[in-house]
């Protein structure tokens, strides 16, 4: 008969990320943002939400985020001007974009992605989707030597 294993029932012994990470999340959809926010919220993140390109510079002047959410289509400056401005400001920041857009067909919109080689998620996005992607990310950030 073979000796139960002691360490069976024992929890993971994975060690949790426990660093608090920044997200700016830029969407003109406020209804929508506030359900992003409190989702992400839900998961350890501390997020700012912007309702343009221009408010989402004015953040971006003050904090480095781990993570920018940003929809293509808003007023002021739409998501690749703001990506464009981010470039030439903070470039290190450029690799932590997730795009999120409800304009898969827009050819101007799919041109700019695939030309930057974004991270780009679809509306309507599932919150196991978003927070997915939003880990690999944070991943492949961390793998990355800095700039």
């Amino acid at each position: 008969m073979a000796e139960p294993n002691p360490l069976a029932h024992e929890p993971s012994r994975e060690v949790p990320d426990l660093e608090i990470k920044s997200i700016l999340l830029l969407d003109d959809d406020v209804e929508l943002a506030d359900t992003l926010k409190t989702l992400l919220e839900t998961h350890n993140y501390i997020v700012t939400i912007a309702k343009n390109g221009v408010e989402g510079l004015r953040e971006v002047m003050s904090l480095d985020f781990d993570i920018i959410m940003c929809d293509m289509m808003m007023p002021a400056m739409p998501g690749d001007m703001f990506y464009l401005a981010v470039e030439r400001i903070k470039p290190q920041l450029c690799r932590r974009f997730v795009f999120l857009t409800g304009h898969a067909d827009n050819p101007k919109v799919s041109e700019f992605l695939a030309r930057i080689k974004a991270t780009v998620l679809y509306k309507p996005v599932t919150n196991e989707e978003l927070i997915h992607t939003i880990a690999l990310v944070l991943q492949k950030e961390r793998a990355l030597p800095p700039e």
